[in-house]
């Protein structure tokens, strides 16, 4: 069983930089591929980025790339995700997500999901 808690959201200015966060409970984070996703406003919850378990494959929506990066510290149970150059449509509610399959984290098919954390970006 995996919990987590997402945080680091909040109201920036277009150009500006966030960095996220979700912590997560249970002893077996280090075996499970982590992601983050994003809902806008009318939406469909869409993929952003995720990482293996040992951080050595990264993947990025084609939207974010060169701007966000996946990382995580299996010690701290920690995976984070740092937002560079933020654009109004960057703004939705990010989600943290867990399985032990990253290919099935990618797909949004993940076993466990945050709550999510309000990322706004005025321009």
């Amino acid at each position: 069983q995996v919990q987590l808690v997402e945080s680091g959201g909040g109201l920036v200015q277009a150009g500006d930089s966030l960095r996220l966060s979700c912590a997560a409970s249970g002893r077996t984070f280090s075996s499970y591929a982590m992601g983050w996703f994003r809902q806008a406003p009318g939406k469909e919850r869409e993929f952003v980025a995720a990482i293996n378990w040992r951080s050595s494959i990264t993947y990025y929506a084609d939207s974010v790339k060169g701007r966000f990066t996946i990382s995580r510290d299996n010690a701290k149970n920690t995976v984070d995700l740092q937002m560079n150059s933020l654009k109004p449509e960057d703004t939705a509610v990010y989600y943290c997500a867990a399985d032990p399959n990253v290919q099935r984290v990618r797909a949004g098919r993940g076993d466990y999901w945050g709550q999510g954390t309000q990322v706004t970006v005025s321009s």
